[in-house]
């Protein structure tokens, strides 16, 4: 599909076609916004895991009153969380995260 700008001139303005430079720019730029989506998603699921992670912070307090067992399953965890951003690419995130179930 030819893409068309608008070129003004003396006379008023004209529809020229883009060059083949032109045309690669756009679609470089098209695609990259394309990609800007996933990003955002991503943006989404960093700061919920992040707050996941602060709202159990108090499970690696020395004072805790949990048992040694029930802190390790805390500790798995919030490793879990630190590394569910790194199982997903931009093509597969949207609407499949599985989160890790919270220690009871």
């Amino acid at each position: 599909m030819t893409r068309y700008k608008q070129i003004i001139t003396s006379g008023g303005s004209e529809r020229v076609a883009f060059t083949s430079d032109e045309e690669a720019a756009r679609d470089t730029k098209e695609a990259a916004s394309a990609d800007n989506e996933a990003p955002s998603y991503f943006a989404e699921l960093r700061e919920k895991r992040n707050q996941l992670l602060s709202d159990s912070d108090w499970t690696q307090a020395a004072d805790t009153a949990l048992t040694d067992s029930k802190k390790a399953e805390w500790v798995t965890y919030r490793d879990k969380l630190r590394k569910l951003p790194a199982q997903y690419d931009n093509s597969s995130v949207v609407g499949t995260i599985t989160w890790p179930t919270e220690p009871s």
